[in-house]
């Protein structure tokens, strides 16, 4: 087994309010700049309670970032600037590239009574901050899953697992968004690609994370040392679940305003200028 990573970090997902009124989970977000570069944050909206998240996120603009929306029970409606439409079902995910500026409506909606995804957010180099949006959205169908070895399930949704490729593709940076399954007390080692930032999001019971036996439980953010080659994680006795992200950080200076991330203040304030004088959008 290459040479295993430690734990750098622990951080406690905490609650906070967003959009019209959504409760959720902060896994990280603007206060850990820029540990985990080149993701900006990540958010955990899974509730039971529709009063939590029906006020959803009402028409907002984004630039110079990529949202990953990924859902587990129930949808999330959407509407954009450049007409486009849907929803992100299930077991779904929709990778959003803003880039120069969109114009978008996220609504969450339960079914079967049961609602609950994430988002997260990705930073775009200086060089791509403005190329154009797009939309790359898949279907739980779509996404591979994965059987390593016995008691370990992975769904792949960008980057690769062996041969098996995630449908998410031409991403900056070659990212890793993989959501892990292991049955009970089953061990798992993943190989972090040279350079990378890797950190791991518990969703689901318990497990120890590196060597030292430490067992961390849901809804618990995990950032992994710069030394080392692999994550390795052994799961409890009710087995774990959790969502794993390795990505090459930018190293680029950030200007984060709301739902806008540029380079630098005056960049953040032309966008802000832009969307009053209602000029944000830009011909394609």
């Amino acid at each position: 087994m290459p040479p295993v990573k430690t734990i750098a970090r622990t951080f406690p997902a905490r609650h906070t309010l967003e959009g019209a009124g959504v409760h959720l989970h902060r896994a990280f977000g603007s206060a850990e700049l820029p540990l985990f570069d080149p993701f900006l944050m990540l958010d955990d909206f899974r509730s039971n309670r529709p009063e939590e998240y029906l006020a959803g996120f009402p028409w907002h603009p984004h630039r110079g970032i990529e949202t990953v929306t990924y859902m587990l029970e129930g949808k999330v409606e959407h509407g954009d600037s450049l007409g486009h439409s849907g929803s992100v079902e299930a077991g779904g995910v929709q990778w959003m590239t803003a880039g120069s500026g969109i114009i978008h409506q996220e609504m969450p909606k339960p079914v079967g009574g049961r609602m609950g995804g994430f988002q997260l957010w990705v930073n775009l180099p200086r060089s791509h901050k403005m190329i154009d949006p797009r939309y790359q959205e898949v279907q739980a169908s779509g996404i591979p899953l994965v059987t390593p070895q016995e008691g370990v399930s992975i769904r792949v949704i960008c980057g690769t697992m062996g041969e098996v490729a995630g449908p998410v593709q031409e991403i900056v940076g070659f990212p890793e968004f993989l959501d892990v399954s292991l049955e009970p007390d089953v061990p798992f080692s993943h190989e972090v690609k040279p350079e990378h930032t890797a950190a791991v999001y518990v969703i689901g019971g318990s497990g120890n994370f590196d060597l030292q036996g430490v067992k961390l439980a849901n809804r618990t953010m995990i950032l992994f040392s710069k030394e080392g080659r692999a994550v390795h994680v052994l799961a409890g006795s009710e087995g774990a679940r959790f969502l794993y992200l390795s990505g090459k950080p930018l190293g680029d200076p950030v200007a984060w305003r709301g739902p806008i991330v540029m380079n630098t203040q005056e960049e953040l304030r032309q966008a802000f200028e832009e969307y009053r004088k209602g000029t944000f959008l830009k011909k394609r």
